[in-house]
């Protein structure tokens, strides 16, 4: 069974920063891709930012140059660094995969302050 855990979220002063980390178990992980989406309080989720199997990757508009989205396969491991946050930020972040169906984690707050 595919499981998947997020860590890593906070409270941050605007312009900080904050490492999330998703462990991924029950499946095969390098071969897939991974994603971070977030979802603010009464806002739709949405898609951060994502990683291929072989490490290619892409951002939402509102995070480029300020997210960077990497992977261990080693760990089996996806991590989402976000230097530079703004209040707008604050969310709740999951983790993402997509196998059949999608898969997600608990989430994590991440909680901007200005």
């Amino acid at each position: 069974q595919v499981q998947l855990v997020e860590s890593g979220g906070g409270l941050v002063q605007a312009g900080g920063s904050l490492r999330l980390s998703c462990v991924a178990s029950g499946m095969i992980f390098r071969i897939y891709s991974m994603s971070w989406y977030r979802q603010a309080p009464g806002k739709q989720r949405e898609l951060v930012a994502g990683i291929t199997s072989g490490g290619s990757t892409n951002y939402a508009d509102s995070v480029k140059g300020r997210f960077t989205i990497s992977r261990d396969n080693a760990k089996n491991t996806v991590y989402l660094q976000m230097n530079s946050l703004k209040p707008e930020d604050t969310a709740v972040y999951y983790c993402n995969v997509r196998i059949g169906g999608d898969y997600w984690g608990q989430g994590t707050q991440v909680t901007v302050s200005s």
